[in-house]
């Protein structure tokens, strides 16, 4: 077939239904570029299982990219690809960090913080419920916020006083448009904070996950359990993969609810669950739109007559896949009443993301309990008029303004 010319990523992301349906009409994978970088974009949701879960295709770009030496260095999204951690290994190595973090995330453990977060919740809500009537509020800033970087933040023993500057930096590794030099001094400043936890934590281990993995770090004199790398990693993992997907979502399905009130109607006259709402959201409208990088380690033949070759990257296209043809017919209309809402939001396979039963609890719990606080709640501008993030990873908005328009009592 005639080669097709390569199609350039809006770092920006500023039309991303465009740029995902584009990405479809090339095929089931097609070259991309991403900031300067190429790559196999996957929108076909057969075929991106198939990579996702097959030996050929790896997460460990040191040991199968090779470009790696030469794009990290000036690649605005080298620290995608350059931790070490459970996100980028490959085959056992990636079992053995796995197995480490897996405990504190399981299903029984989450299930277990629901009366935590709602109090969290509920204490959010209070704030808002405190503001003029007439008055609107961000509900990205004072809900979708503050929420997940709180959950996470008890689980992995972030104080308090810490945790704004930990969102500072962790947004900033999701903002596309930053320059390899921008992105370089926020590294820098995210391993600071990173460092400081640790010291903080080994003087005073607490009952967190934090000091969990420093102990055990600790007590293997050789490093053969977790370097010292694989320990700043796997913290900057779960703290930013911790909150920053969580807060889209909440984003995402309070948009679409308070823009279709079809959608709030479902729930409320018991046509669907707020689990519907929160699968269905994260189909239409997943936290992640691509995810850097995964690298084939043989040739790889596709059904249209390409060839993904050794050593090419490959960008899993998560969003173009949710609203794909062969997955769901009507995939562009939000439905939260469909029958099946299979999607890849959390992945598949082996790096199947481990905080999702914590972020549907969130999600769930936040949706439930501010409808129930403010039932009249509407945006206070027009959907289209929103402003979204200027990332090609993460979808969200820059803010979400509502009138609460709670209702008064006597």
């Amino acid at each position: 077939m005639p080669e097709q010319r390569i199609l350039v990523l809006d770092p920006t992301g500023s039309d991303p239904d465009a740029e995902h349906q584009a990405l479809r009409e090339r095929g089931p994978a097609t070259l991309v570029d991403i900031l300067g970088v190429r790559a196999w974009s996957v929108s076909d949701p057969a075929l991106l299982k198939q990579l996702l879960t097959s030996k050929d295709v790896s997460k460990d770009g040191r040991a199968h990219w090779p470009a790696f030496a030469e794009t990290v260095p000036t690649w605005p999204l080298a620290l995608w690809v350059a931790v070490e951690n459970m996100f980028t290994a490959y085959g056992a190595n990636h079992s053995r960090l796995r197995r480490m973090v897996a405990p504190a995330l399981s299903a029984r453990r989450t299930a277990a913080l629901q009366t935590d977060i709602e109090t969290l919740v509920t204490a959010l809500l209070d704030d808002l419920d405190a503001l003029p009537a007439g008055e609107s509020a961000d509900l990205r800033e004072h809900l979708a916020y503050p929420l997940p970087i709180a959950a996470i933040g008890q689980l992995m023993g972030v104080p308090v006083d810490q945790r704004a500057e930990f969102r500072s930096v962790v947004d900033n590794v999701f903002a596309t448009h930053l320059t390899a030099e921008e992105q370089a001094a926020n590294a820098a400043a995210l391993y600071g904070l990173l460092d400081a936890l640790i010291a903080i934590k080994r003087s005073a281990p607490g009952e967190d996950m934090t000091s969990l993995l420093i102990a055990t770090r600790d007590e293997e004199g050789d490093g053969s359990s977790l370097s010292d790398a694989e320990l700043r990693d796997t913290l900057l993992l779960m703290i930013s993969a911790g909150y920053e997907t969580t807060v889209n979502v909440i984003d995402q399905a309070l948009t679409t609810l308070l823009s279709d009130p079809t959608q709030l109607a479902h729930v409320r006259d018991g046509r669907c669950t707020w689990q519907d709402i929160v699968e269905e959201t994260l189909r239409h409208e997943p936290a992640v739109k691509h995810l850097p990088l995964r690298y084939a380690l043989t040739d790889i033949p596709l059904s249209d007559g390409q060839t993904i070759r050794s050593g090419d990257a490959v960008l899993a296209s998560y969003a173009a896949a949710n609203r794909h043809p062969g997955l769901h017919q009507d995939g562009d209309r939000f439905d939260a009443t469909r029958i099946s809402k299979e999607h890849l939001a959390f992945g598949h396979g082996v790096h199947f993301c481990l905080g999702a039963p914590l972020a549907r609890l969130e999600v769930a719990t936040a949706l439930r309990l501010f409808f129930e606080r403010f039932p009249d709640a509407q945006l206070a501008s027009r959907r289209e008029d929103l402003q979204r993030l200027p990332s090609l990873i993460s979808n969200g908005h820059s803010s979400v303004p509502v009138l609460l328009r709670p209702t008064t009592t006597d």
